[in-house]
């Protein structure tokens, strides 16, 4: 891995469908599986409340950390292809039930706006289900937006709903 320029990247995971707990699992397995991405950390898995569409049943989330040579775009892709595996269909209409969505949340120091990708992900810092998870496995992490660090932002954090822990993950 050393001829390459990873950079260190966190994404969020969540399912509300079928078996939550193996959805994320296998998310997490098939971008492990990915040659040009190394899987760095995994949070605990956390049950949360639907934050935008609350009829519908409650989530299971995790944050990643992981390395990569991927352009922000390709990861984008990359994570597409994972959703679509595991019987994530994408429509127009957002805050539905699936069984697996993967979000890029930050990609290094990088900051892109286009008009297929947002990094930092929007309303990252609004979210409970985002920030605790990645608490877990990167308290300092300094967000590039915002430059505070990601503990300081779950403090402020507006979002009241449930966030609990559903599974401790041993760590890699």
């Amino acid at each position: 891995m050393s001829n390459f320029d990873y950079t260190n990247v966190f994404l969020s995971l969540g399912s509300n469908l079928g078996d939550r707990e193996a959805n994320l699992k296998s998310a997490i397995s098939e971008l492990d599986s990915e040659p040009l991405v190394c899987l760095e950390s995994v949070s605990g898995f956390y049950e949360t409340e639907p934050l935008y569409n609350t009829n519908q049943p409650d989530f299971v989330n995790c944050v990643v950390g992981l390395s990569t040579d991927l352009e922000p775009e390709s990861l984008l892709s990359m994570c597409h292809q994972v959703e679509f595996h595991l019987g994530r269909s994408r429509r127009d209409e957002k805050y539905l039930p699936r069984s697996i969505d993967i979000d890029i949340i930050f990609f290094g120091e990088r900051i892109v706006q286009s008009k297929s990708l947002q990094i930092p992900h929007r309303r990252y810092s609004e979210r409970k289900f985002v920030l605790t998870p990645l608490n877990d496995i990167a308290p300092d992490f300094v967000c590039p937006d915002s430059k505070r660090k990601v503990r300081e932002m779950l403090e402020d954090c507006p979002d009241e709903t449930r966030v609990e822990i559903y599974t401790e993950v041993e760590p890699i």
